[in-house]
């Protein structure tokens, strides 16, 4: 496995970082509890010692399930990444989307980091994750009813009282990476990228090379799209929203499947699977720190952290960004 340092931080994560949304089921049709704990130590045995979860990912199930996988490992071998600011309990901030949790009970999401609610979250982390500390504590979305000034002096509070290492925030502009300097040291911005969604490229990815700050990236295969298992004419379970995003209309599956087939000869030659590939491909981007990869079984983590073993050439790299620049999706 290898190891990037986080921004200008002491704190060094694996390039495959373990997502675990999928692991609390919340969005992705449910989850197996046993499944996702083995899941999180099979990547652990490989190197994989960097967990990125968030209280919202399965309503604090994710933050459990995380708790339990690490239980045993001493705390600082593993790397302990979570959020705050959206909530699901109380009709604060801003109203986010209308979602069931995993029992099928309706919930509203709102989007809130009022200085109470982010201490409050943090002391419920801990608890779940069943440690005294947090290594990177992130803002989930920005919260525009809360002034970011307030929000990052909640999270400066929680850092000096040792309840967390380094702030960290997922989804900001660079406006607001600029807003949140004047009141805190960002080490990381935790952002959408994949082969297919490179948007950060133009702005974001320059201002934070600049500033030392590290990008975290999240859905590397677009959510199993890249992966190439999902083939045109594939059924989502009840619940899953990828249904409804046009990365997954049948025009673009097929797209980006025959994509896909362009790239197997290479991975064969890497004795690769294509998820490998894909992530290897995307921590060797500009800018780019680690991948968050999610996994639902242990069969699917130990693949996804091998592929910090892979190595491409630039032309390698070259031949996969020409082909990609080929692919006219219908967004």
């Amino acid at each position: 496995m290898e190891y990037r340092k986080l921004g200008q931080s002491d704190l060094n994560i694996s390039v495959v970082t373990f997502g675990a949304w999928a692991a609390g089921g919340w969005m992705w049709g449910g989850t197996e509890r046993s499944d996702a704990v083995k899941a999180i130590q099979a990547g652990f045995d490989l190197g994989v010692t960097s967990i990125d979860t968030a209280p919202i990912y399965g309503q604090g199930l994710s933050e459990e399930i995380v708790g339990e996988a690490i239980k045993g490992i001493p705390r600082d071998k593993v790397q302990i990444l979570t959020k705050f600011g959206l909530t699901w309990t109380e009709a604060k901030g801003q109203f986010y989307f209308h979602s069931r949790d995993n029992s099928g009970k309706e919930i509203d999401i709102y989007r809130y980091a009022g200085k109470e609610a982010v201490k409050k979250e943090c002391e419920i982390s801990l608890k779940r994750l069943g440690t005294d500390y947090i290594d990177l504590l992130q803002i989930h979305w920005p919260d525009v009813t809360t002034p970011v000034q307030k929000t990052m002096e909640a999270v400066a509070e929680l850092i000096r009282e040792g309840k967390v290492r380094y702030a960290g925030v997922c989804n900001y502009n660079v406006e607001l990476m600029k807003e949140s300097a004047k009141y805190i040291d960002l080490v990381s911005d935790q952002v959408s990228y994949s082969m297919v969604k490179r948007d950060i490229e133009k702005e974001l990815v320059p201002y934070l090379i600049k500033n030392n700050q590290s990008v975290l990236a999240y859905s590397p295969l677009q959510r199993g799209l890249l992966a190439g298992k999902i083939k045109p004419g594939h059924v989502f379970q009840d619940g899953d929203t990828r249904v409804d995003q046009s990365y997954y209309k049948a025009r673009n599956i097929e797209l980006i499947n025959a994509f896909l087939d362009k790239l197997k000869p290479l991975a064969a030659d890497k004795q690769a699977t294509l998820s490998q590939l894909v992530i290897r491909w995307t921590i060797e981007q500009p800018g780019i720190t680690i991948a968050l990869v999610g996994a639902r079984n242990a069969t699917q983590s130990i693949e996804n952290a091998k592929a910090a073993d892979i190595q491409l050439t630039s032309e390698e790299i070259r031949f996969i960004n020409t082909e990609l620049a080929k692919l006219k999706l219908e967004m």
